[in-house]
């Protein structure tokens, strides 16, 4: 059996060692266009903070352990065109120039995505830089030595880390959305206000509500970013407006949503037979809303791709969907959140309830004790639990991946209340806070 494998960092790198656990006698290349596979960019503001020192503990494969398990991994060949029909693809030697065809029996996409790039005057200019991959974090890190003033465009989560991560140096920050808060897809109103306040305590510039409209240069560079509401001058500029899917050399060959992430059926096949596609390429079960949505995180890439090992031959395992779990460190806040938020549940026209729990995470009578805020998200009508966000300077953040299981497993409010949490005074109260938020569900109607 001869697999061919396109892309290969979270997704790609879990479906190649998979295939070759489960399937040795396979014959398995990758072809991947960067000069390094595996690279964590998740852990980019780490490492440009310094609290990673050395960047290779951001890699957690190789092309060398690929191949001591049995792949050939191509590095810096670019596919070219794929024929999903005729099972063949075009690729190129990045270093030599030379191009060849390739044929497979299965094939599998894990292209991942690529950041959005508006059309922005000013945009191409040599400091506004990209954060995907280990070659932007490098980049980013070389300028940002020089530079005094940085501004951050878009306050998802990596351009939050990142705003923290330059402050921490010095820096002065500017963060700029065009949203009127950050992070809205993950927090309701009572976190971010947290947040935002932790930012601008600590001299970062929250710009919220505004769109940029132009870079101004001199020489090639941004020295000024305007927007419509404002100026703000910088010698460095980061992009972290969000994500696409890269998945154009698909077009036309498999099934997408409207956005070009890829549909995959519960096994990762696509709509082309003995074609899979896993990761950022592809889009997800989102279980709050039991429908398809794209969801680029590094947790659906990793278990995308060990499915498509398991599932390569014949449909074994099943995906079970994903809540969107998610969870970031904003200075001395452990946040967290899974599945909906109040906000977006009722623009998705759904009737919600909400409880909010403010208590400590240890009986008061304890030497030392923390105050955690948790919100709770459930349908008024079928008291189904749809998502919750908890924060605390202690790290209570596990508490989502709890509830990401009880939305998984469709409970409701009722079942919160009741179900079973252990109680030791060093660790918590008799009541658990999700079960706390479970009781004072109960008597909303």
């Amino acid at each position: 059996m001869k697999v061919i494998v396109i892309g290969c960092t979270h997704a790609g790198t879990a479906a190649v060692k998979n295939i070759l656990k489960l399937h040795p006698q396979a014959e398995v290349t990758v072809y991947e266009r960067n000069d390094n596979i595996s690279f964590l960019s998740c852990g980019i503001a780490l490492y440009v903070m310094g609290v990673v020192k050395d960047p290779k503990g951001l890699f957690y494969s190789s092309p060398e352990e690929l191949a001591s398990l049995g792949a050939t991994t191509k590095m810096k060949h670019e596919v070219l065109s794929v024929d999903t029909k005729g099972k063949k693809v075009f690729v190129k030697d990045l270093v030599t120039g030379d191009t060849f065809e390739d044929t497979f029996d299965k094939l599998v996409i894990a292209t991942g995505s690529w950041p959005i790039i508006p059309r922005i005057p000013g945009i191409e200019s040599a400091n506004v830089l990209l954060s995907k991959n280990y070659n932007h974090s490098n980049e980013i890190i070389a300028q940002a030595a020089a530079a005094k003033k940085i501004t951050v465009v878009g306050a998802g989560y990596i351009g939050v880390e990142l705003a923290e991560a330059f402050a921490v140096q010095g820096k002065e920050v500017v963060l700029i959305d065009a949203e009127d808060r950050i992070m809205p897809k993950y927090l309701d109103k009572e976190f971010t206000d947290v947040a935002e306040k932790a930012f601008r305590d600590h001299g970062i510039t929250l710009a919220l509500g505004e769109k940029v409209s132009e870079f101004v240069t001199t020489h090639g560079l941004v020295h000024q970013v305007v927007t419509n509401r404002g100026a703000y001058d910088a010698d460095m500029v980061i992009l972290c407006i969000g994500f696409r899917p890269n998945t154009k050399l698909f077009e036309g060959q498999v099934a997408m949503t409207p956005q070009g992430a890829i549909l995959v059926d519960e096994y990762m096949r696509t709509s082309c037979e003995d074609v899979f596609a896993c990761g950022d390429s592809a889009a997800v079960k989102y279980n709050p809303l039991n429908e398809t949505r794209y969801i680029p995180l590094a947790t659906n890439a990793v278990r995308m791709g060990t499915l498509v090992g398991r599932n390569l031959v014949k449909p074994t395992t099943k995906a079970l969907g994903t809540q969107g779990t998610s969870g970031i460190q904003i200075y001395e806040y452990g946040i967290a959140s899974t599945g909906l938020t109040e906000i977006v549940a009722k623009e998705q026209g759904i009737d919600v309830a909400t409880v909010m729990i403010k208590d400590h995470n240890r009986p008061e009578f304890m030497p030392e004790y923390d105050e955690v805020m948790l919100k709770v998200v459930f349908d008024k009508k079928s008291r189904r639990l749809l998502g919750g966000q908890i924060l605390s300077k202690l790290d209570v953040t596990q508490h989502m991946n709890t509830l990401s299981v009880a939305i998984q497993n469709k409970m409701t409010i009722e079942d919160l209340a009741f179900v079973d949490f252990f109680f030791q005074p060093n660790f918590n109260k008799p009541w658990n806070l999700l079960n706390l938020a479970g009781l004072a569900g109960l008597d909303i109607k």
